[in-house]
């Protein structure tokens, strides 16, 4: 090769001597171009004296003097040989490059638009405007491309026409094709169009693509009044697209679509239109500038190195991932410029021969192909994940549905919007939003960016104002730490999960407010999936270890236990989760809390814990109690009850985090009896004094921390208790109607409605798991499979064996499963414990907003189906239990 330059730069010297005495700075300026471009080369070779446009920027002049297409072409060519000689050389940088070629593409058609106008007959009674579209519109045109093009005229559209006309016969002689197809109706419409005509177009029937394309429009040539005032009509409509429908998605579909078309075997070496290539770069920032581009006037530069750098600054995207896009963005159209420099082809596509990738590899710098390619690839993967990352942000389309008026609002209009959108207090709340987006930063410019989206979603909320309440302090609490902002814009749905939760349970935003870093899991629907048994008593223990003061490893397991609390219920709430699982995570939880508390206490001798009621079936609810029983080896009981009461008192402490109560009430003899016994005590007892009540009550007992031989001693003890031999006696059956009637007659709460008490209420809890229990009692010691714990376990199990028709059994489960969520709900809602399902109004609201039923849905219509599926199991417990 540089030989082969060496034999030009002689040849060209023959053909002009004067080339010999020109200077090291053009001689290396032509070798430069003579390297690169073999099509340049040839153009010397025909036209020697141009070696003198190499350093000379007089292109501008020479095109305007142009007389014809030949002389547009020569000079055209001059223009070409001084951009590459800079840019090879390194006298330009890239985007001195692209502005060049597009003011030297500018000039062109200026030269074209005189010929043409000079050559048809009454040209004057037209006026004409040349609009650049694309890349040139946008000042970052490549050496060999369409130049996309769009005309509007006056006065006569015939003649109008064929000036058009024979401008881009001359400069597709002369230089490149230009391209009408992005005019209304593209080719299928008239070449040149009035203003009015355009503009009626626009509003009428533009798609989305088509002000996408508007972007870059810039006027270049032609009467310069005349385009302007087609820019002022035409621009502001591209800042109201994303008020017409589903921009978003069309923009995505448009991207799919050009990937979907490639060849299969293009796909993996372009540079252009392929993953990881200029098209995913240019669809991103254009479809942020669409949807951001509405409220923020910063981010409407034609030019895409500028938007992305307006989008960084504006903290639109973070400034690693903005970086890396733009020296992407450079790199890759680098390489589109030296493959296409080399033949002038259109082309941008990485060459399959390895020679050819040797050669590309030098031109760009690198010693082997195999480096470029390995650079190549790696640029690629990064364009494709920030792409992923950018293009497919969930918040880009609830931003999207904001319409453009809310999000430019004056003080007075915000407070009549917030008004509008349901909040109490719209002052309050327009104050709290203030606070958030004073100053001029990048927090409050990404506070600019999600607040209209979350005062969306807080109206939908049965309480706006606590929503924006609870983010302002989240945000207050957050608010210079690094991650916050730039997760709440990037990460997936966690804003508008957020948002959602804020807005709908005190009780999660207090477990946030002690721990607001957390939000982090709402990113990521498997960092929201609940740990399994092992996963939990591993990481507890592990941060006993860490711990030697009690107090503090106590202080460390309530802290881990807040978090999971906080996984469980925002799972829950965001639908992830049904109520089965809930009830397994929370035990398994409460599991992990015992055992790890236990090892703190250090009980010495052999200490069981028994799981009872809802911990012993696995179906704890966020405001349960753990329900236990403490059992000890003989001889260990004043130990074992020092451990006990100890643990008690380390859990239930006050303290920042949740306590979780230990409720001991179940053992035999109440809270008048010992706390703990041992397990020959437990024999003596329910082999003597046991009432049937406890026999029923230990079918709920599951071994849960401590001595595990020990406590599978006490489940085979329970075990002859709560499934006795040949069932139960009528005065036993007896005894559970008569404690069932006086249980729900005694301790519903004065004033309570009895159709809407979730726990003892007609078809509640205490219907369905007596019902069960009742059934369990009878026929446990000769259906195995109804020695269960659970309840929904039981309902199976008793289907199956035909001591329920299918019918009850669904009934029941249905009753069983719709109720636990709503007594779930209400704690989610209210922050606090609550048997009673509210009848009306925003409490009504909260809870099926919690539950997730569609924010359509009248909260009456849930009430009705509510009160339907009780009646209906409330039916079948009473024949289970008294029939």
């Amino acid at each position: 090769m540089p030989a082969a330059v060496d034999a030009q730069l002689e040849r060209l010297t023959a053909a002009d001597p004067e080339l010999a005495a020109a200077g090291a700075q053009a001689h290396d300026r032509l070798r430069a171009v003579l390297t690169a471009s073999t099509a340049l080369a040839d153009h010397l070779t025909l036209h020697p004296e141009q070696w003198r446009r190499v350093g000379d920027d007089g292109y501008p002049e020479a095109l305007a003097e142009a007389a014809d297409e030949h002389e547009v072409r020569l000079a055209y060519r001059g223009g070409l040989l001084r951009v590459a000689a800079a840019d090879l050389t390194g006298e330009w940088d890239f985007a001195q490059v692209t502005a060049e070629l597009s003011a030297l593409a500018e000039h062109t058609l200026r030269a074209g638009l005189r010929i043409a106008r000079e050559e048809t007959p009454d040209a004057e009674t037209a006026t004409l405007a040349v609009i650049a579209m694309g890349k040139c519109g946008g000042r970052e045109l490549n050496y060999v491309s369409d130049v996309d093009v769009v005309f509007v005229a006056e006065g006569d559209l015939d003649v109008a026409t064929r000036v058009a006309a024979r401008l881009m016969a001359v400069c597709g002689h002369a230089a490149w094709p230009v391209d009408a197809g992005l005019r209304p109706e593209g080719r299928n419409g008239p070449l040149v169009r009035t203003l009015a005509s355009h503009v009626a177009y626009y509003k009428k029937w533009a798609r989305t693509w088509e002000f996408q394309a508007l972007i870059k429009a810039r006027p270049v040539a032609g009467d310069a009044e005349l385009g302007a005032r087609w820019l002022d009509e035409l621009r502001p409509l591209v800042w109201t697209a994303a008020d017409r429908g589903e921009v978003v998605g069309e923009v995505r579909a448009m991207r799919r679509r050009v990937i979907a078309h490639l060849p299969k075997a293009d796909a993996e070496k372009e540079i252009k239109l392929g993953r990881g290539g200029l098209r995913d770069i240019e669809f991103a920032v254009q479809l942020l500038q669409l949807v951001h581009g509405r409220s923020d006037t910063t981010l409407r530069d034609p030019s895409t190195l500028k938007a992305l750098a307006a989008l960084t600054t504006g903290g639109y995207i973070n400034r690693e991932d903005g970086g890396t896009l733009a020296e992407a963005y450079r790199f890759l159209r680098t390489v589109e410029h030296r493959l296409q420099l080399q033949r002038l082809r259109r082309t941008h596509r990485i060459p399959d021969d390895p020679e050819a990738v040797s050669w590309l590899a030098r031109v760009m710098g690198h010693r082997t192909g195999e480096q470029f390619l390995t650079e190549w690839r790696g640029y690629a993967r990064e364009v494709r994940r920030l792409h992923e990352k950018l293009f497919y942000r969930p918040l880009l389309e609830a931003v999207a549905k904001v319409p453009t008026s809310a999000l430019r609002l004056t003080p007075k209009a915000a407070e009549e919007r917030l008004t509008v959108l349901g909040f109490a207090d719209p002052a309050g709340a327009l104050r709290h939003i203030e606070a958030l987006i004073s100053g001029v930063n990048r927090t409050t410019a990404i506070q600019r960016q999600l607040l209209p989206v979350l005062l969306g979603e807080f109206a939908d909320a049965p309480e706006p104002d606590r929503g924006l309440l609870a983010y302002r302090q989240i945000s207050d609490a957050l608010g210079r730490t690094p991650w916050y902002l730039g997760l709440m814009r990037d990460g997936g749905p966690i804003a508008q999960r957020l948002a959602f939760l804020l807005g709908t349970s005190r009780y999660v935003t207090e477990l946030l407010a002690r721990d607001p870093a957390a939000l982090r899991m709402l990113a990521d629907d498997r960092d929201l999936a609940p740990r399994d048994p092992r996963t939990l008593t591993e990481g507890m223990s592990a941060a006993v270890a860490r711990h030697e003061d009690p107090a503090a490893a106590v202080a460390a397991l309530r802290a881990m236990r807040r978090r999971e609390l906080l996984r469980v219920a925002s799972a829950d709430l965001l639908g992830l989760i049904g109520i089965e699982e809930v009830g397994t995570a929370l035990s398994a939880l409460t599991d992990a809390v015992l055992a790890a508390t236990l090892s703190i206490v250090d009980p010495g001798g052999r200490l069981a814990v028994i799981g009872m009621g809802r911990l012993g079936g696995a179906e704890t609810g966020y405001g349960s109690d753990a329900d236990v029983l403490f059992v000890c080896a003989d001889g260990d009981e004043t130990a074992a009850t020092e451990c006990a009461e100890r643990l008690r008192a380390l859990l239930s402490a006050p303290a920042p985090d949740p306590p979780l109560d230990i409720d001991a009430g179940l053992r035999p003899e109440g809270r008048q009896g010992p706390l703990v016994r041992s397990l020959s005590a437990y024999r003596t007892y329910y082999a003597r004094w046991s009432r049937v009540w406890e026999a029923q009550a230990l079918l709920r007992a599951r071994f849960v921390a401590g001595d595990a031989g020990l406590g599978a001693e006490f489940i085979a003890m329970a075990d002859r208790i709560r499934y006795p031999a040949g069932g139960l006696t009528d005065a036993q059956v007896t005894e559970i109607r008569r404690l069932k009637v006086r249980v729900d007659t005694e301790r519903m709460p004065r004033g309570a409605d009895p159709s809407t008490h979730t726990k003892l209420g007609r078809g509640g809890l205490s219907d369905v798991e007596w019902s069960m229990q009742l059934l369990q009692l009878r026929h446990a010691d000769k259906v195995e499979s109804l020695r269960t714990t659970g309840t929904l376990e039981a309902i199976s199990a008793a289907a199956d064996a035909l001591l329920l028709t299918p019918a009850d059994a669904e009934a029941l489960g249905l009753a069983w499963r719709l109720v636990s969520r709503v007594r779930g709900a209400l704690m989610l809602v209210r922050g606090r414990p609550s048997d009673q399902l509210p009848i009306r109004g925003v409490a009504l609201a909260g809870v099926t907003r919690a539950l997730g039923r569609p924010l359509d849905e009248d909260p009456g219509a849930f009430l009705d189906e509510y009160l339907r599926t009780t009646r209906h199991s409330h039916a079948v417990a009473e024949t289970v239990l008294y029939d």
